[in-house]
Parts: C-alpha cells; sequence; structure tokens
C-alpha cells in the first residue's frame, strides 16, 4: 500500500509565496515521476511541476519560472515552492506519484490565493 501526505497550503495574499510538502511511504519502487498537479472546480487536472526519473524536470506553461520543485529520491518526498502568487494559483494541489505506469495520489491541500 502506498500513501501521499501532504503539507503545506492554506491562504496567501496574490504576491505572497507557499511551501508545499509530500512525503511518499509504503512499499515504492520502479518509482518513475514524483510531483504536484492541481486543480478548480469543473475544470482537468493539470501538471505544476513533476521531476520523472529523479533528474528531468517538468513544469506547467502557466508556471513562467514563479515555483521550484525540488525532491530527495532516497527519502520519497519532493516540496513545491510557490512564489509571485496569482489569484488564478488558486486550487487544490494534489501530490502525484508513478510507479511504474500506477498513478497515486495525494488527499489534496487547498491553495487559495486572495487578490
Amino acid at each position: 500500500q502506498v500513501q501521499l501526505e501532504e503539507s503545506g497550503g492554506g491562504l496567501v495574499q496574490a504576491g505572497g509565496s507557499v511551501r508545499l510538502s509530500c512525503v511518499a511511504s509504503g512499499t515504492i519502487y520502479n518509482k518513475n515521476a514524483m510531483g504536484w498537479y492541481r486543480q478548480v472546480p469543473g475544470k482537468q487536472r493539470e501538471l505544476v511541476a513533476r521531476i520523472f526519473k529523479g533528474d528531468i524536470y517538468k513544469y506547467g506553461d502557466f508556471v513562467q519560472g514563479r515555483f521550484t520543485i525540488s525532491g530527495d529520491n532516497a527519502k520519497n518526498t519532493v516540496d513545491l515552492q510557490m512564489n509571485s502568487l496569482k489569484p488564478e494559483d488558486t486550487a487544490v494541489y494534489y501530490c502525484h506519484l508513478l510507479l511504474g505506469t500506477r498513478n497515486y495520489w495525494g488527499q489534496g491541500t487547498q491553495v487559495t490565493v486572495s487578490s
């Protein structure tokens, strides 16, 4: 059984910063990717940032240099530092883990950016 535990998030003013953290536990092997997605009501879940195979980094187009993902492969953790936040970044942020072809998701953490 694999579990993802997220922390961070909350309410922040526009222009502020938030840090999200995620730790994976359980039987973890064949890890292909770990990262963050986000979702707002009525829209599809979208990629925020992920680390593929431990050293390939990918960001959503909307990030535009504002967010930084970092991870510890040995500890199975991934953090997302989000700076210069905008109201449109308001969403539920989900930690994601890809083991082989199996997807695992955290419960989600709300980030609300006020204008």
